[in-house]
Protein backbone atom coordinates (compact mmCIF):
# COMPACT_ATOMS: atom_id res chain seq x y z
CA UNK A 1 0.00 0.00 0.00
CA UNK A 2 1.53 3.30 -1.10
CA UNK A 3 1.32 6.56 0.85
CA UNK A 4 -1.80 7.87 -0.87
CA UNK A 5 -3.65 4.56 -0.42
CA UNK A 6 -2.64 4.43 3.23
CA UNK A 7 -3.82 7.98 3.85
CA UNK A 8 -7.16 7.24 2.16
CA UNK A 9 -7.64 4.10 4.26
CA UNK A 10 -6.74 5.97 7.45
CA UNK A 11 -9.08 8.83 6.58
CA UNK A 12 -11.93 6.36 6.11
CA UNK A 13 -11.18 4.76 9.49
CA UNK A 14 -11.04 8.17 11.17
CA UNK A 15 -14.47 8.99 9.71
CA UNK A 16 -15.84 5.74 11.14
CA UNK A 17 -14.23 6.47 14.48
CA UNK A 18 -15.77 9.95 14.55
CA UNK A 19 -19.14 8.32 13.90
CA UNK A 20 -18.75 6.16 17.00
CA UNK A 21 -17.27 2.96 15.53
CA UNK A 22 -14.59 2.19 18.12
CA UNK A 23 -13.54 -0.94 16.24
CA UNK A 24 -11.96 1.38 13.70
CA UNK A 25 -9.17 1.88 16.24
CA UNK A 26 -7.93 -1.67 15.64
CA UNK A 27 -7.81 -1.09 11.89
CA UNK A 28 -5.97 2.19 12.38
CA UNK A 29 -3.29 0.49 14.47
CA UNK A 30 -2.96 -2.30 11.89
CA UNK A 31 -2.66 0.19 9.04
CA UNK A 32 -0.08 2.29 10.91
CA UNK A 33 1.93 -0.66 12.24
CA UNK A 34 4.78 -0.50 9.72
CA UNK A 35 5.21 3.25 10.03
CA UNK A 36 4.95 3.10 13.81
CA UNK A 37 7.59 0.38 14.01
CA UNK A 38 9.96 2.38 11.81
CA UNK A 39 9.35 5.48 13.91
CA UNK A 40 9.92 3.54 17.13
CA UNK A 41 13.25 2.27 15.76
CA UNK A 42 14.34 5.78 14.83
CA UNK A 43 13.34 7.34 18.14
CA UNK A 44 14.87 4.50 20.17
CA UNK A 45 18.34 5.56 19.05
CA UNK A 46 17.90 8.73 21.14
CA UNK A 47 17.60 6.64 24.34
CA UNK A 48 20.63 4.32 24.74
CA UNK A 49 19.65 3.30 28.28
CA UNK A 50 16.30 2.09 26.94
CA UNK A 51 17.81 0.43 23.86
CA UNK A 52 19.97 -1.74 26.10
CA UNK A 53 16.92 -3.41 27.69
CA UNK A 54 14.04 -2.94 25.24
CA UNK A 55 13.95 -3.47 21.49
CA UNK A 56 11.92 -1.77 18.78
CA UNK A 57 9.02 -4.20 19.06
CA UNK A 58 8.72 -3.61 22.82
CA UNK A 59 8.49 0.14 22.33
CA UNK A 60 6.15 -0.23 19.36
CA UNK A 61 3.71 -2.53 21.20
CA UNK A 62 3.49 -0.29 24.26
CA UNK A 63 3.13 2.90 22.21
CA UNK A 64 0.48 1.24 20.01
CA UNK A 65 -1.57 0.50 23.13
CA UNK A 66 -1.21 4.12 24.22
CA UNK A 67 -2.35 5.27 20.78
CA UNK A 68 -5.28 2.85 20.85
CA UNK A 69 -6.46 4.27 24.20
CA UNK A 70 -6.03 7.86 23.01
CA UNK A 71 -8.15 7.22 19.94
CA UNK A 72 -10.99 6.29 22.28
CA UNK A 73 -11.35 9.82 23.64
CA UNK A 74 -9.59 12.20 21.22
CA UNK A 75 -10.94 13.57 17.95
CA UNK A 76 -8.38 13.14 15.17
CA UNK A 77 -9.27 14.80 11.88
CA UNK A 78 -6.52 13.71 9.47
CA UNK A 79 -3.85 11.04 8.90
CA UNK A 80 -1.17 13.71 9.46
CA UNK A 81 -2.65 14.56 12.85
CA UNK A 82 -2.81 10.84 13.61
CA UNK A 83 0.90 10.37 12.93
CA UNK A 84 1.71 13.39 15.09
CA UNK A 85 -0.24 11.80 17.93
CA UNK A 86 1.57 8.50 17.34
CA UNK A 87 4.94 10.25 17.58
CA UNK A 88 3.87 11.89 20.83
CA UNK A 89 2.82 8.55 22.32
CA UNK A 90 6.10 6.93 21.25
CA UNK A 91 8.10 9.71 22.87
CA UNK A 92 6.10 9.43 26.10
CA UNK A 93 6.65 5.68 26.14
CA UNK A 94 10.40 6.12 25.69
CA UNK A 95 10.57 8.71 28.46
CA UNK A 96 8.67 6.43 30.84
CA UNK A 97 10.95 3.49 29.98
CA UNK A 98 14.03 5.69 30.45
CA UNK A 99 12.85 6.74 33.91
CA UNK A 100 12.06 3.13 34.78
CA UNK A 101 15.53 1.89 33.81
CA UNK A 102 17.27 4.80 35.54
CA UNK A 103 15.57 4.19 38.90
CA UNK A 104 17.76 2.99 41.81
CA UNK A 105 15.72 -0.18 42.26
CA UNK A 106 15.48 -1.06 38.58
CA UNK A 107 17.04 -4.17 37.08
CA UNK A 108 19.31 -1.96 34.97
CA UNK A 109 20.69 -0.23 38.06
CA UNK A 110 21.45 -3.51 39.81
CA UNK A 111 22.57 -5.69 36.90
CA UNK A 112 25.94 -7.36 37.26
CA UNK A 113 27.51 -5.44 34.38
CA UNK A 114 26.81 -2.20 36.24
CA UNK A 115 28.83 -2.97 39.37
CA UNK A 116 32.58 -3.17 39.98
CA UNK A 117 34.74 -3.94 43.04
CA UNK A 118 35.31 -1.00 45.35
CA UNK A 119 39.03 -1.84 45.45
CA UNK A 120 41.53 -4.32 44.04
CA UNK A 121 41.71 -6.56 47.09
CA UNK A 122 39.67 -9.82 47.09
CA UNK A 123 36.39 -9.56 48.96
CA UNK A 124 36.00 -5.84 48.50
CA UNK A 125 32.38 -4.65 48.37
CA UNK A 126 30.77 -3.74 45.06
CA UNK A 127 29.65 -0.31 43.90
CA UNK A 128 27.60 0.82 40.93
CA UNK A 129 29.65 1.62 37.87
CA UNK A 130 29.47 5.33 37.03
CA UNK A 131 29.13 4.81 33.29
CA UNK A 132 25.73 3.13 33.72
CA UNK A 133 24.00 6.35 32.55
CA UNK A 134 25.99 9.47 33.40
CA UNK A 135 23.76 12.21 34.79
CA UNK A 136 20.68 10.16 33.95
CA UNK A 137 18.34 12.49 35.82
CA UNK A 138 19.63 15.54 33.93
CA UNK A 139 19.33 13.66 30.64
CA UNK A 140 15.72 12.72 31.32
CA UNK A 141 14.86 16.18 32.58
CA UNK A 142 16.13 17.67 29.30
CA UNK A 143 14.15 15.19 27.21
CA UNK A 144 11.04 15.84 29.31
CA UNK A 145 11.45 19.59 28.84
CA UNK A 146 11.99 19.02 25.13
CA UNK A 147 8.78 16.99 24.86
CA UNK A 148 6.84 19.62 26.81
CA UNK A 149 8.21 22.38 24.57
CA UNK A 150 6.96 20.53 21.48
CA UNK A 151 3.54 19.97 23.07
CA UNK A 152 3.22 23.73 23.69
CA UNK A 153 3.90 24.69 20.07
CA UNK A 154 0.96 26.05 18.04
CA UNK A 155 -0.75 23.33 15.99
CA UNK A 156 0.87 24.14 12.63
CA UNK A 157 4.36 24.34 14.14
CA UNK A 158 3.84 21.12 16.10
CA UNK A 159 2.74 19.30 12.96
CA UNK A 160 5.78 20.59 11.06
CA UNK A 161 8.04 19.46 13.88
CA UNK A 162 6.62 15.92 13.84
CA UNK A 163 6.95 15.68 10.07
CA UNK A 164 10.59 16.76 10.05
CA UNK A 165 11.96 15.50 13.37
CA UNK A 166 10.04 12.28 13.97
CA UNK A 167 9.08 11.17 10.47
CA UNK A 168 12.25 12.41 8.79
CA UNK A 169 10.42 14.09 5.90
CA UNK A 170 12.50 16.38 3.68
CA UNK A 171 11.45 19.95 2.94
CA UNK A 172 10.09 19.08 -0.50
CA UNK A 173 7.84 16.37 0.95
CA UNK A 174 6.71 18.63 3.78
CA UNK A 175 5.88 21.41 1.32
CA UNK A 176 3.70 19.00 -0.67
CA UNK A 177 1.94 17.71 2.45
CA UNK A 178 1.29 21.18 3.83
CA UNK A 179 0.49 22.67 0.41
CA UNK A 180 3.02 25.47 0.65
CA UNK A 181 6.38 26.41 -0.85
CA UNK A 182 9.71 24.92 0.24
CA UNK A 183 10.80 28.44 1.17
CA UNK A 184 7.83 28.68 3.54
CA UNK A 185 8.74 25.32 5.06
CA UNK A 186 12.33 26.49 5.56
CA UNK A 187 11.15 29.67 7.28
CA UNK A 188 8.66 27.85 9.50
CA UNK A 189 11.23 25.18 10.43
CA UNK A 190 13.67 27.90 11.51
CA UNK A 191 10.94 29.46 13.66
CA UNK A 192 10.13 26.08 15.22
CA UNK A 193 13.78 25.40 16.05
CA UNK A 194 14.17 28.86 17.58
CA UNK A 195 11.03 28.39 19.68
CA UNK A 196 12.18 25.01 20.99
CA UNK A 197 15.69 26.30 21.62
CA UNK A 198 14.32 29.22 23.62
CA UNK A 199 12.13 26.85 25.68
CA UNK A 200 15.21 24.76 26.53
CA UNK A 201 17.39 27.80 27.31
CA UNK A 202 19.56 26.99 24.32
CA UNK A 203 20.45 23.46 25.49
CA UNK A 204 20.14 20.28 23.43
CA UNK A 205 18.06 17.48 24.97
CA UNK A 206 20.83 14.99 24.12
Amino acid sequence: MDGDQLNSALAACLDRLAAGDLQARDEIIALCAERLRMLAHRMLTQFPNVRRWDDTDDVFQNAAMRLHRSLGHLTIESPRELMALAATQLHRELLDLARHHAGPSSYAANHGTNIVPRGNAPGQSLVHHVDRIPAADDHLDRWSAFHEAIARLPGEQRELFHLVWHLGADQKTVARLLDCSERTVKTRWREVREAVKAALDGQSPE
